[in-house]
C-alpha cells in the first residue's frame, strides 16, 4: 500500500478519535460552567441575600405543603406542631450556615477537579489534533475559522476548533490577527453562537517555516 495511503487511514482514525473526545470535552466544559454558577449562586458576594430568599421560600413551601395534606386527609395538626416544623426549619438553615465555609471549600474541589478534567480532555484532543487536523491547517493556511469549521463537515464545534487553534498560537505555530477569542469562558449554550459571526474575518495564519 503507498505511504500516503497510510498515512491518510491514520489520520482519518485520529480525526475519528478527534471526534470522540470531543464529545467528552463538551460534557467537562458544561459541568465546570455549571459548578461555577452554582459557586457564584450559593457562595458568591451576595449569597446571604440568597440563602435568606430560599428559607422563606422552604417556609411557605412547607406552610402549602401542611394546608394541603389537611385539607386531603383530613390532618388536624395543633399550633405546637406547625411551630415545630418550623423551628426545624430554621434549625437546620442554622447549621447550613455555619458550615458554608466548608460547603464552598467542597464546592470549589469539585470546580478544581471538572477544571483539571477539561484541561485533560483538551489537550488529548490537541495531541490528536496534531495527527489529524493541524498539517492541513497549516497547508492551507491562511485560513478563517468558518472555512476550518467547513473543511471537516462541522463536525467539530465552532468553540472546539477555536480551543485548539488558540494552543497552536499559544505554541508559536499559527497566528491570529486581531481577534483573540477566549471562546472557553463562554457558555455551551452559547459559544458558537458568539463565534460564529466573526468566524469568516478569524484568519489562521502558519508561522512554520514549511507547510507540513
Amino acid at each position: 500500500m503507498p505511504i500516503f495511503s497510510e498515512d491518510r487511514e491514520a489520520r482519518t482514525e485520529f480525526y475519528q478519535q478527534l471526534q470522540k473526545r470531543e464529545a467528552q470535552w463538551w460534557q467537562t466544559r458544561q459541568r465546570l460552567i455549571m459548578l461555577k454558577e452554582r459557586h457564584l449562586f450559593w457562595f458568591g458576594d451576595n449569597s446571604l441575600m440568597m440563602w435568606l430568599l430560599w428559607q422563606f421560600v422552604a417556609y411557605v413551601a412547607a406552610a402549602l405543603i401542611l394546608m394541603s395534606a389537611g385539607k386531603l386527609f383530613g390532618l388536624n395538626l395543633f399550633l405546637w406542631e406547625y411551630l415545630t416544623i418550623f423551628a426545624l426549619q430554621t434549625l437546620f438553615f442554622l447549621v447550613m450556615i455555619t458550615f458554608k465555609g466548608r460547603l464552598a471549600n467542597r464546592m470549589q474541589n469539585s470546580i478544581d477537579k471538572a477544571d483539571l478534567a477539561r484541561e485533560q480532555a483538551l489537550n488529548e484532543m490537541y495531541i490528536l489534533a496534531s495527527d489529524s487536523i493541524f498539517p492541513d491547517i497549516h497547508a492551507q493556511s491562511p485560513i478563517s475559522l468558518q472555512r476550518i469549521h467547513e473543511r471537516y463537515d462541522a463536525n467539530l464545534r465552532l468553540a472546539s476548533l477555536q480551543c485548539l487553534l488558540q494552543k497552536e498560537v499559544d505554541a508559536g505555530r499559527l497566528l491570529l490577527a486581531d481577534y483573540q477569542i477566549e471562546a472557553k469562558v463562554l457558555p455551551p449554550e452559547i459559544a458558537d453562537a458568539e463565534l460564529s459571526p466573526l468566524a469568516d474575518a478569524m484568519i489562521y495564519k502558519s508561522l512554520l517555516a514549511q507547510p507540513i
